[in-house]
């Protein structure tokens, strides 16, 4: 029977606590790290070489969906009452609002450092060391809102503009293409500046800290993040159920991207799952 992952604003406190429990277990038995060099190790950019699988391709849903799946199924072994909330950052759109709150994620960082000093993950507390992806800085850091810059979070409307679009995706498969729902939502736009961050990217550059970059695991509110990225992925199969991952064949020998870009049957590193095998999830979790 399916599970249900609800809106982290509708938690009890209970289910609260459960959740940030079984993330301490995890990270006090070295497992979380394991997440945090993971994504590091799948952080490839277009200009680097190799295939790309978790950003800038088409199979930026798909592999942020597994990745997520085994988390939850780590922490499910913690607690089995535990599943990855979502935080809605369309309407819960405040630094003080959920998650930012002592019995759940903590809130902003100080002025001096960013340094997170509230809730469970605060470094004060003894339980959030910060051990990959970092230099000299082990504390947890956030910037919400973008202090010396003020950035806005995105609204209903930007999620709508990328679920309006019929088309997954569309070549040349990376980070440039301006059409499809799998760019629109993952964010990278042109130009330069906070113009060109939209929907997941922008949400990234509105925590900051240690949310920016490869090593961005490291704060907790990656998996809610997520978890409702991959809710408007679940929303976008339903508005447009004759619509598929693409592509559905690997880019030829003569394409830019040939070797670099992960079609529908192709499986999906490091698991041995395609795109495919992973459009539909209804059997293992559903949305409240």
């Amino acid at each position: 029977m399916a599970y249900v992952r609800k809106d982290v604003s509708t938690l009890t406190a209970t289910e609260r606590r459960r959740f940030v429990n079984a993330l301490l277990e995890l990270k006090r038995r070295g497992e979380y790290d394991e997440f945090v060099r993971m994504h590091i190790d799948y952080y490839t950019a277009d200009g680097e070489h190799g295939l790309r699988t978790a950003h800038m391709a088409p199979s930026f849903l798909p592999w942020h969906r597994r990745f997520l799946l085994e988390l939850e199924q780590a922490l499910r072994r913690v607690d089995s009452s535990v599943t990855v909330p979502y935080w809605d950052w369309t309407r819960d759109r405040t630094t003080t609002s959920v998650p930012w709150t002592k019995d759940l994620l903590g809130g902003n960082g100080r002025r001096s450092d960013r340094q997170v000093t509230t809730g469970p993950f605060a470094y004060t507390a003894g339980h959030w060391t910060l051990k990959e992806g970092v230099t000299d800085v082990r504390f947890l850091t956030r910037d919400l809102g973008r202090s010396a810059a003020p950035l806005q979070l995105p609204a209903g409307s930007d999620l709508k503009w990328a679920l309006d679009d019929p088309v997954y995706d569309a070549w040349p498969w990376d980070s440039t293409v301006r059409k499809g729902f799998r760019n629109k939502l993952e964010g990278w736009g042109s130009g330069s500046g906070s113009a060109s961050w939209h929907n997941h990217n922008r949400v990234h550059r509105w925590i900051g800290g240690a949310m920016l970059g490869g090593a961005s695991v490291n704060d907790p509110v990656f998996w809610l993040h997520h978890a409702f990225v991959d809710l408007q992925w679940d929303r976008w199969q339903r508005a447009h159920r004759s619509h598929r991952y693409l592509p559905a064949e690997p880019p030829g020998a003569g394409d830019a991207q040939h070797g670099r870009v992960v079609a529908r049957h192709r499986k999906l590193p490091p698991w041995d799952e395609t795109p495919d095998q992973l459009e539909d999830m209804s059997r293992i979790y559903r949305y409240a």
